[in-house]
């Protein structure tokens, strides 16, 4: 019933935060009388920030045309490379017409970032992939909204996860690929490698894990302590919901996204309402790049998705209440996920010093898990000063994190190539 009562709630506030924006620029059209009335300025912010507040978030677009990469700008098309019923795999492809170029771009490695599912949008993670596009191939997982999956095509488990990750390594090709999880996603990407290796499979090159719950026994955060605090029952009868007929996926089982969007504003409030209220006063002091600072940091973080109840309800047990990982006892659809048996795949870990949601500790601990890897293939690095976010966006990503995940990338792209096997080159033949 929450669900349709929160759905209800929406459809009221939707005239009126039309209404707040017509208003808004009436009050700054300077043709209109009313732009002459004094103290309009304050009267258009005060509506515009209520336009805002009363709005329908939809997902955004990654909207990347374009990067810099070695002194020129390269096009860049997105496209579907795999579709599943829960994500789609999709390639920022690159494109020039400087032959230079073109040949420097097929050199550059092949990255797999693993979006978190985690009530956000994949597009949460833009900056990492502009970023990564000016040195890197880039693949991502583009989470699904569960409430726009129909109810037929089934439920989606933490194994489905773990299968579909595997899915797509296999697809892109795992001997080349580096695979990049952030957050949440550590998880189940440690699981798919560990399996890939115990059934003799070719592993990535690298796997590189940023602020994830490895093991979230370690430095517990709020995040940590309220799924070990409250019962897999609780979960189940307090956050669980049926999707409204309105939608595609009418009658599915989710989380709802407006229930984590709560829960991530309630972590913080004072730090939001201060920002609201310098978006208020931004508006009124003309500041427009300050203003649309803001606009896009909410237009994202209020853009938020159902998760399939099953997948949710799967994560809360394995990975805050059991710790099944770090126990060494999760199974995967019957097969016991050893982290150990990973022998070629480098490992970097990456956390942030204020991170809040994955305590300090918690990414580190897959350095233990997997003991097969040798050492010095195997590094760590603490940003300083970084909170969560701070590890995957912004100027601390850009210049403190993603030259330490470059440099780590082409030290084992190099030590790839060089032990890698290669066929030998028959007479009369000729190569690509």
């Amino acid at each position: 019933m929450l669900y349709q009562l929160h759905e209800f709630q929406k459809a009221l506030l939707q005239p009126v935060s039309s209404w707040a924006r017509a208003a808004s620029e009436a009050f700054i059209n300077v043709s209109n009388p009313a732009s002459k009335i004094p103290g309009s300025d304050r009267l258009a912010a005060s509506y515009e920030l209520l336009y805002r507040l009363g709005k329908n978030y939809k997902k955004p677009e990654f909207g990347i045309r374009s990067v810099q990469a070695y002194g020129r700008e390269v096009a860049i098309h997105e496209r579907t490379i795999v579709a599943k019923p829960f994500c789609n795999l999709i390639r920022f492809k690159r494109f020039s017409d400087d032959l230079d170029v073109i040949k420097k771009l097929k050199d550059d490695p092949v990255v797999l970032v693993v979006a978190p599912l985690s009530g956000h949008h994949s597009t949460l993670l833009r900056d990492t992939v502009r970023t990564l596009l000016q040195d890197h191939k880039v693949y991502i997982t583009d989470w699904i909204d569960a409430r726009i999956v129909p109810a037929e095509d089934g439920s989606f488990s933490l194994d489905d996860y773990v299968h579909y990750i595997q899915d797509f390594i296999r697809a892109i090709g795992a001997e080349d690929l580096h695979v990049i999880s952030v957050c949440q996603p550590t998880v189940p990407t440690l699981g798919a490698i560990s399996l890939m290796a115990t059934a003799g499979e070719k592993t990535p090159a690298s796997m590189i894990m940023m602020g994830g719950p490895i093991d979230a026994r370690k430095s517990p955060t709020a995040v940590n302590n309220l799924a070990d605090q409250k019962s897999y029952d609780w979960f189940e009868s307090h956050v669980i919901y049926k999707v409204p007929p309105s939608y595609p996926g009418a009658g599915r089982k989710v989380y709802p996204g407006f229930l984590q969007h709560t829960g991530f504003i309630a972590m913080n409030p004072q730090n939001h309402m201060q920002s609201h209220w310098d978006y208020f006063q931004n508006l009124v002091r003309g500041d427009e790049q300050d203003a649309e600072s803001h606009i896009r940091f909410y237009d994202e973080y209020n853009a938020v998705l159902d998760m399939d109840a099953q997948y949710y309800l799967d994560t809360i047990k394995t990975v805050f209440q059991d710790y099944s990982l770090p126990n060494g006892t999760w199974s995967v659809a019957g097969d016991l996920v050893k982290p150990q048996d990973i022998k070629k795949t480098a490992l970097l870990t990456i956390e942030g010093e204020l991170d809040d949601i994955s305590g300090s500790g918690q990414t580190r601990s897959a350095h233990d898990l997997c003991a097969g890897i040798p050492k010095a293939a195997k590094d760590h690095y603490e940003v300083l000063g970084a909170g969560h976010y701070g590890i995957f966006s912004g100027r601390r990503w850009r210049e403190k994190v993603y030259p330490k995940i470059k440099s780590f990338i082409r030290e084992h792209q190099s030590v790839q190539k060089k032990t890698r096997a290669r066929p030998p080159k028959l007479e009369g033949s000729k190569s690509a």
